[in-house]
This record gives structure tokens, sequence and C-alpha cells, in this order.
């Protein structure tokens, strides 16, 4: 069933609030448009028009195919984790950064997303170190690109029983709580590759939680880690 969405989260940028169209993931589908090199959605065209730094004109569905894709590639890891991960967040969450801090960001950020260009928290991480760098160009570029996959998620279901997103990575589940503005309080993995994850509940919403659909992430995982 496809139907229309407001996002209405205050925490996401303007360009990621507006009304998307929620229709199921067709792995299918992707998988077969993605590898045929004669499709405008092969994968490797796809890639170099979302690493072009002055493109903003993929679709959302572009980025369902380049997202959802992404688990037909060979190099694909749902659990990989940069080695320089900690050292951007441990700079992220200081109350002050000097110049040289600032470029570390950047530098450490970037390397982390050539390991896993689908790390939404070094995205986040990168942006912030931009912004405080004053280069405004390349942290809306790099605003647009984490807009865009936020709304490629939302874009996949509901967050409900019914309607989970669909995602393809364990740490999404928690951006997407806490791009909603959310605090995580709990995780439960249910049947058929459902996951739960409970939050604090906030003054004058009925919100409980969010349910995710991770069962193609954790199928690809088991054919290519099966130990």
């Amino acid at each position: 069933m496809i139907m229309l969405l407001m996002v209405a989260s205050v925490c996401m940028s303007a360009s990621v609030q507006k009304k998307l169209v929620i229709r199921k993931v067709d792995f299918d589908q992707i998988k077969k448009e993605t590898l045929d090199p004669h499709s405008r959605y092969y994968y490797p065209r796809l890639l170099k028009t979302f690493f072009n730094e002055n493109d903003t004109s993929m679709s959302i569905d572009a980025f369902r195919h380049l997202y959802y894709g992404y688990v037909f590639q060979e190099d694909y890891n749902p659990f990989r984790e940069s080695e320089y991960g900690s050292i951007v967040e441990q700079l992220y969450y200081k109350p002050k950064l000097d110049r040289a801090e600032c470029d570390s960001i950047e530098k450490y950020a970037e390397l982390s997303l050539n390991d896993n260009i689908f790390d939404l928290d070094q995205m986040k991480y990168f942006i912030h170190g931009l912004n405080q760098r004053k280069k405004y160009n390349r942290a809306r570029m790099r605003q647009f690109r984490l807009d865009r996959l936020v709304a490629t998620i939302m874009s996949s279901g509901k967050g409900t029983k019914e309607e989970p997103w669909v995602v393809i990575a364990p740490g999404h589940e928690y951006n997407m709580v806490n791009f909603l503005g959310y605090v995580a309080v709990d995780h439960q993995e249910l049947e058929n590759g459902i996951d739960y994850i409970k939050v604090q509940k906030k003054e004058g919403k009925t919100t409980e939680g969010f349910y995710f659909d991770v069962s193609v992430m954790m199928k690809v995982a088991e054919q290519k880690f099966p130990e």
C-alpha cells in the first residue's frame, strides 16, 4: 500500500520534513536493477553521483536503490566499524573545539566514511566539523546526503509493527530513534527479523517505541559470515 507521511520531527532539517511516499522495499527488483549495467540504477553509477559533491539531483528512489542495493555489493558488512570512529566521536562531544580539532574531525570522519559510506553517526560528526570550520557549502552537501538517507529509511514504512522501517545496519535503528528526538531505553529482538526499540516517553506524545525490519540484513550477514 502506498500512502503519504509527513515527517514532523523538529530534530530533522527542513529538506527531510516533506511528504514521503511510503512503499515496501522490493529487494528482488533492487538487486536486479543495481546489478544491471544497462540500468539507470546500476550501482557504480549511483555511487558516482552520490560522491559528486556538487550534485543534489538524486531522488529518493535513487537513494532507495543506493541504500538497499548496498546489501548486494561485495564489500557489504552490516557490522563493520571503522578504527577511526571513536576518535571522531570523542571530539564531537567536546564543548569547544579549536581549529586543529575541527580539522581532525573532518579528516577522521572522512576516513571512517571511506570504510562505511552509510555510517550515519560519522556523517553527522563530519557535518559538525565542516560547519565549525565555516565550510558551509561542503556541510550543506553532506547534510543533503544525510537527509536523503534518513528519508529513504522513513519511506520504507512507518516504524510500526505492521509497517516497520527497513534498515541495513544495526546502528541505523538507534540513528532513526535519535533523529526523531527520542532516547532508546530498551531493545528487543522479535520474530521474523523484527526489532523493537522502546523509547523514553515524551510529554504530549503517545509513542512508546519503533519497529525495524532487519530480516534481509541478517539473512545476508548469515550467508557472508556463517560462523
